[in-house]
């Protein structure tokens, strides 16, 4: 089963698809992830992008639909996939198409995680780590039991992402909505469109992505 899972960043993605992949033996496939695995890796894929990043330019949707191709290769048939920050464009969309034809895998399942924006920018700028451990906390939702004390490991230093702000997180739900407008047309005409309230508790979320997989 091959599935596309789209939300603004924050929305529970990155969550939903660890699930996916624990208990269906599903792979998530990020763009941005695999990219920077292959220019690690110096696949010759990755020496490409390598080459394009380092003159400043964006990597082409060619040679993102190399790193596909190459990951559906090595994943096999029995894997199901989870694209994840990827297609963004109409483009993009008919290259995924091609590739998994060539494979012969086509989209089962496309699934919007919907948000609220005011809501969705209170969970993320409320967010904040354990400096030494990594274990996460939220200023609303979840503050250590001993304040200023880590839960896990004891630690008192506590830090945030420099771009969890209200102004970066409206900018990228922006982002989002002017990205996924071309592409959701394309599904909602096969009809294989889903959406999930993404702002619901993360296990009723995970419930209906499974009632949508069957």
């Amino acid at each position: 089963m091959d599935i596309i899972l789209l939300g603004p960043p924050g929305a529970g993605k990155g969550t939903q698809a660890q699930r996916l992949e624990q208990q269906r033996g599903m792979r998530q496939l990020s763009t941005g992830d695999m990219l920077r695995a292959a220019v690690k890796a110096g696949t010759p894929v990755g020496l490409k992008a390598k080459a394009v990043m380092e003159r400043g330019e964006l990597v082409s949707d060619e040679i993102v639909s190399e790193l596909i191709d190459a990951e559906l290769t090595a994943m096999g048939a029995s894997t199901g996939a989870i694209f994840d920050g990827y297609p963004r464009t109409a483009a993009q969309a008919a290259s995924l198409d091609e590739i998994l034809a060539s494979h012969g895998r086509s989209l089962d399942h496309v699934i919007e995680l919907e948000v609220d924006e005011d809501a969705l920018v209170e969970r993320i700028t409320g967010r904040f780590t354990c400096a030494s451990c990594g274990a996460g906390y939220h200023d609303t939702f979840k503050q250590p039991v001993v304040e200023g004390v880590c839960d896990s490991c004891g630690g008192t230093e506590f830090k945030r992402r420099p771009d969890d702000n209200e102004e970066t997180v409206r900018t990228r739900m922006a982002e989002y909505r002017a990205k996924t407008a071309p592409i959701l047309p394309i599904y909602e005409e096969r009809g294989i469109v889903s959406r999930v309230d993404g702002m619901a508790s993360i296990d009723e979320v995970t419930g209906a992505i499974d009632a949508i997989l069957g």
